[in-house]
């Protein structure tokens, strides 16, 4: 069964706001000559990286509720130039949104069930994406998404 993570995604107002700091950092590498992936630096390496890796996904909360994932490719423990242990936590680069699930704030990553986690939106009748960003933020206020 996949295990999940979620983690706030500070800085980001919208998923909209998320998917261009992605193609700007892609780019970034692309010009730098480095392998073009996304990845997101963490002090804590998951225990459970075999359950996470290309079954998992990182769910992102965005403005207090989880609005989208990526999966996770890979687990990357590294030590930094202080030699502090951190760790890459590798996705791929397309977002997938997914149903609004309120959420508090918390500090670092939390282990997230696939059972708890919210359904991915699809590109079906109800095309959730589409809604301009502050009024899917109002509907998600009214609990209507």
């Amino acid at each position: 069964m996949a295990l999940n993570l979620i983690k706030l995604c500070v800085g980001a107002d919208s998923v909209e706001d998320l998917e261009e700091w992605i193609a700007e950092r892609l780019e970034e590498h692309r010009r730098k000559g480095e392998p073009v992936e996304q990845y997101h630096t963490t002090r804590m390496v998951p225990t459970r990286a075999a359950e996470i890796i290309n079954s998992g996904s990182l769910y992102w909360v965005i403005k207090g509720s989880v609005q989208c994932r990526q999966r996770i490719v890979d687990i990357r423990p590294f030590r930094d130039a202080e030699g502090i242990g951190r760790c890459h936590l590798v996705f791929d680069p397309l977002v997938v949104r997914t149903r609004w699930q309120p959420r508090r704030a918390f500090q670092g990553w939390r282990y997230l069930k696939t059972s708890d986690a919210p359904a991915d939106l699809g590109g079906g009748k109800h095309r959730v994406g589409e809604i301009p960003p502050k009024l899917r933020q109002e509907l998600a206020d009214l609990g209507l998404l």
